[in-house]
């Protein structure tokens, strides 16, 4: 037989094998990240650049070993696109990009039937506070504090679309820095992008809130397809 006929014939028989433009199964992008934050459920936020105002969050619960996909909507981020968290400064609109925890839930509507996460109702008397001269910086207050200026704070019960309901985002929230920025959440989406958060439809919202278990120690990981903010790095 000639070595040409060889070749097609090997070729023909690893076609059958793998089917046309098939190969391994990638591994779900929480399998390739660095650290997930050591619990069962994972939300990711991935923009396919630094200068993106839009993407993908999608949500996973680790079962058996393995990570498997439990949801998955668009998402918005800020209008000044995304960048480190370490190097964030306040005032940019830009998403901080990094792991973080989900210290809280809170909104102006109730908590949608099957709720688990600690749920905080917003009232006429909540705020977060973002000046940077005060000892409530990057908290919730209820009242606003003597030395937390108006100006300087978000009245959340302002944002009836934005923050009916919300997860808190733990950047700059242990030991907050000045300046560093503050008030980052993951709410439902406004008329555009935003102004350092991420948001989506508040359908994906509500759903994301039935699913969130504290016990599960749930975390949120926030970057870039690829490149120095990769959701991989983190």
């Amino acid at each position: 037989m000639r070595p040409g006929v060889v070749l097609a014939l090997v070729s023909a028989s690893c076609l059958a094998l793998t089917g046309p433009g098939t190969g391994p199964d990638p591994l779900p992008l929480p399998a390739r990240m660095a650290d997930t934050g050591g619990g069962g459920q994972l939300i990711t936020a991935e923009a396919p650049s630094t200068g993106s105002t839009s993407g993908t969050l999608t949500w996973w619960d680790l079962r058996d070993g393995q990570w498997t996909q439990a949801g998955s909507a668009p998402a918005r981020f800020g209008s000044g696109g995304l960048v480190e968290g370490g190097s964030r400064k306040q005032g940019t609109n830009t998403t901080p990009t990094g792991l973080y925890d989900l210290p809280f839930g809170f909104g102006i509507q109730p908590a949608p039937e099957g709720t688990a996460v600690e749920y905080r109702p917003v009232l006429d008397r909540s705020w977060w506070c973002q000046d940077n001269g005060s000892r409530s910086y990057n908290r919730w207050v209820e009242p606003l504090p003597a030395d937390c200026a108006a100006a300087e704070a978000e009245h959340l019960i302002d944002y009836g679309t934005q923050y009916a309901y919300a997860l808190v985002i733990g950047f700059n929230y242990d030991r907050p820095v000045t300046g560093r920025g503050a008030g980052i959440f993951l709410h439902v989406n406004g008329k555009g992008a935003t102004a350092g958060c991420v948001s989506v439809p508040q359908d994906a919202m509500l759903r994301i809130l039935r699913w969130v278990r504290p016990g599960r120690r749930p975390h949120i990981a926030v970057g870039t397809t690829d490149g120095a903010t990769a959701v991989s790095r983190y």
